[in-house]
């Protein structure tokens, strides 16, 4: 018992950082989202359980764990027959929950004005001047985590319970549209002096201002969306009509 005290003390201390070791399911959905992020699994697109299990060297088991995760992050989906494939949502379903995002942000905004410590506001600037020095040398996949890390950090500031839970679930199938909205170098400027300006917001623990950049930031985001979708469009259509 006196051990166990003492143990706990360390930790409480913060003389002992206490990692969080992934599951090998955990690992393969990680490997996954990255694939059907970048569209190497391309909207769609079946996913050969089997074939992918056998070709990471893992049994059907942690496969599964996986296909669950990502199924709860709405980027897979299953058929009548229970056969998965890579989600894809239309622009009016992205649309529909960026509309809660944008909702959820801006409150978290405004909380965090308030219970945020100095510390998690400096977290979050630090995180705004990585992504400013260093957007140039960022691949797209390392840009969208750096991007998600600033926006989590800013949820979780808010203290709020509820808020923190629900923003994670809807966030989760926003996944891949907040990838496409992050990857588009022709924004990232856009992108960067926004983040700057939510930033400058929370740092005078400004609630109206925080609100409003956060606000208009996701709207950036269902802009550059809608880019996306009407870019692949057209590129859909010029290839069919090549081969006519």
């Amino acid at each position: 018992m006196a051990r166990n005290s003492s143990l706990r003390k360390l930790l409480e201390d913060g003389h002992i950082t206490v990692k969080t070791r992934k599951s090998l399911g955990e690992e393969t959905a990680d490997t996954l989202r990255d694939l059907i992020l970048l569209e190497k699994l391309a909207p769609g697109t079946s996913i050969p359980e089997r074939d992918l299990a056998e070709l990471l060297g893992i049994s059907r088991t942690p496969m599964r764990e996986a296909m669950r995760l990502l199924e709860t992050e709405g980027l897979i989906e299953y058929t009548t027959t229970r056969r998965p494939y890579v989600a894809n949502p239309t622009f009016d379903d992205i649309c529909e929950y960026l509309t809660v995002i944008s909702c959820l942000e801006a409150l978290a905004g405004e909380l965090a004005c308030t219970a945020a410590t100095d510390e998690q506001l400096h977290h979050i600037k630090l995180l705004n001047d990585k992504m400013q020095s260093e957007t140039n040398t960022e691949a797209a996949l390392k840009f969208f985590e750096l991007d998600m890390q600033f926006h989590s950090s800013i949820i979780h500031a808010s203290a709020n319970t509820p808020l923190i839970e629900t923003h994670t679930q809807y966030n989760r199938r926003l996944f891949r549209a907040r990838f496409v909205s992050s990857r588009m170098r022709l924004k990232r400027a856009q992108t960067l002096s926004q983040h700057h300006h939510i930033t400058d917001a929370l740092m005078a623990r400004d609630k109206e201002r925080t609100a409003a950049a956060l606000r208009g930031h996701v709207r950036s985001a269902v802009e550059n969306i809608k880019f996306a979708f009407e870019t692949d469009q057209n590129s859909t259509l010029i290839n069919e009509e090549d081969k006519l």
